[in-house]
């Protein structure tokens, strides 16, 4: 089982705020540098906490953008923020878009170098929106591809079968360059069950849960509504998303909380048992 990390902001007049209403004023501003540095810092200190606690292979992924790299030496932030938190390299996986992956820009592939060598894994999400240089791809220091919700939702009633083509064809690509695949925007079990027979690695999405507060995850994994271990649904594993909330003002450095401001049914449901194949 694994995480993905997202950021809200509680605004102490507008309320909880989504990443996309103050994501790009801050890589306008270049707030994003410590605010993507605060973000990496939370979810590896949320991680190693959680490992303490015996969860010792649940993993974080922290997606960072373009203008972190522009603005930042990522490799020396990101070595900070591990030396700091004291979690194992291993169980951080850094995200980045499929534009600024496969780009072909030569410094961003040495910082990519750097970073992997540490031993932090490295993903490209929402994978195949965009015109991939796929032969650039098995190039770089990535583990695994994530293959974007687009897809995965229009498999199953109304599929005029490009949908499932295409997300076969990224599985075999990536299985083609040793990658391990994780689908996002997993709603059903027709679109798990396709995704397992065609061997999807990994799988993300509203049939497992919605994001949660770290706090609310921390509690179904010890009701073992989550396990730690072996995934309950055959050879598959999930990944489910945690909620890192800064405060506002932002003259004070931010902080995590549980907020009770959330999307509606933000609790995760329980999937019915399903025969491994």
């Amino acid at each position: 089982v694994g995480v993905e990390a997202l950021v809200r902001w509680n605004h102490p007049e507008l309320g909880l705020l989504g990443p996309d209403k103050f994501i790009p004023v801050a890589e306008d501003s270049g707030l994003i540098a410590p605010l993507g540095e605060w973000v990496l810092e939370a979810a590896c200190a949320q991680a190693k906490a959680w490992r303490d606690e015996g969860y010792s292979n649940l993993s974080v992924a922290v997606n960072l953008s373009a203008r972190q790299f522009q603005l930042q030496a990522m490799d020396d932030v990101v070595a900070g923020v591990l030396r700091r938190t004291g979690l194992p390299p291993s169980l951080l996986e850094l995200e980045l878009t499929e534009s600024l992956a496969l780009q072909g820009n030569e410094a961003i592939r040495e910082t990519l170098d750097a970073i992997h060598a540490f031993g932090v894994k490295c993903a490209v999400d929402d994978f195949g929106v965009g015109f991939s240089n796929f032969g650039y791809l098995g190039t770089l220091p990535i583990d695994k591809v994530k293959v974007d919700k687009s897809f995965v939702s229009q498999i199953g009633v109304g599929d005029d079968g490009a949908a499932s083509a295409l997300a076969i064809g990224i599985i075999a690509l990536a299985k083609a360059l040793g990658l391990d695949v994780v689908a996002e925007g997993v709603e059903n079990h027709e679109q798990l069950e396709f995704l397992r027979d065609h061997g999807c690695d990994q799988i993300q999405g509203y049939l497992f849960s919605a994001p949660l507060p770290a706090t609310e995850l921390a509690t179904l994994l010890m009701l073992e509504m989550v396990s730690p271990g072996a995934g309950r649904l055959g050879p598959m594993t999930t990944s489910r998303k945690a909620t890192a909330t800064a405060d506002a003002p932002a003259q004070r450095p931010p902080r995590t909380r549980t907020s009770s401001k959330r999307a509606p049914a933000a609790r995760a449901r329980k999937p019915r048992p399903l025969k491994a194949r």
